[in-house]
């Protein structure tokens, strides 16, 4: 059963509802410290990917690495091979705005991109990656309940980490677009193709603006709000 990234031996070692953080790090983390009875089904590459229970429901977690190239591997295997219906991007960003500061939580409703990741498709036009409803319902519904603040808007997925132009930023700012991520374009135009469901949440880490950072550690281990919505919105 087991692919050419992911080697859980069958499909239901991976559960319908999985959470993609970037950081295989991290990944272990959000098992460890939030799903009963964690078991880890792969290890290829250092990918870690873990299976438990969230109240009592089976849920996934499992690290897609960076960019879009690695993220559509991943989320391309999990729908089309393991049976993957909801999938949640757990990440970081960077903001484009003085009013979305540093831990805010942004919702990806769109995912605008300078990748050429939609040629495959061969369309006549622009595909424009949107998020899956139910599952932003389900994430407003329970930052509501929690008394978590969330902005919901469009992202920017870029391919380009170091950008040789400083200022490359501020045109996507002008069109309202709050911030920076590498993955969730990929992510949605995947789930589209192959009919499943999929939300991007990310914690900014970054800011374009006041030159704001987090560290690495704080990374890792900080985002349980984003977690917390996440969760919740793969047992509801």
């Amino acid at each position: 059963m087991s692919t050419a990234h992911i080697n859980a031996a069958k499909k239901g070692d991976i559960a319908e509802s999985i959470l993609l953080p970037g950081d295989p790090l991290r990944a272990k983390y959000i098992a460890e410290t939030f799903l009963d009875q964690p078991f880890c089904y792969n290890e290829i590459r250092g990918m870690l990917g873990y299976t438990g229970r969230y109240k009592g429901v089976p849920v996934s977690v499992q690290g897609s690495g960076m960019g879009m190239p690695s993220m559509g591997i991943y989320s391309y295997e999990l729908i089309n091979e393991y049976g993957v219906r909801n999938l949640i991007r757990v990440g970081s960003a960077g903001s484009f705005h003085e009013d979305i500061d540093l831990m805010d939580i942004v919702v990806g409703l769109s995912a605008s991109t300078d990748s050429n990741w939609q040629h495959t498709y061969r369309l006549p036009g622009t595909f424009a990656p949107c998020c899956d409803f139910d599952l932003l319902m389900k994430v407003k519904d329970t930052a509501d309940e929690q008394g978590i603040k969330i902005r919901a808007g469009n992202l920017v997925s870029c391919d380009v980490f170091y950008e040789d132009d400083p200022d490359w930023w501020k045109n996507w700012a002008k069109l309202g677009v709050l911030g920076v991520e590498m993955e969730a374009a990929a992510l949605y135009m995947n789930a589209a193709r192959l009919g499943a469901k999929a939300l991007a949440i990310v914690t900014i880490s970054d800011h374009f603006i006041t030159g704001g950072r987090l560290t690495a550690e704080e990374r890792e281990r900080s985002f349980t709000e984003m977690m917390t919505l996440a969760l919740e919105a793969a047992v509801r």
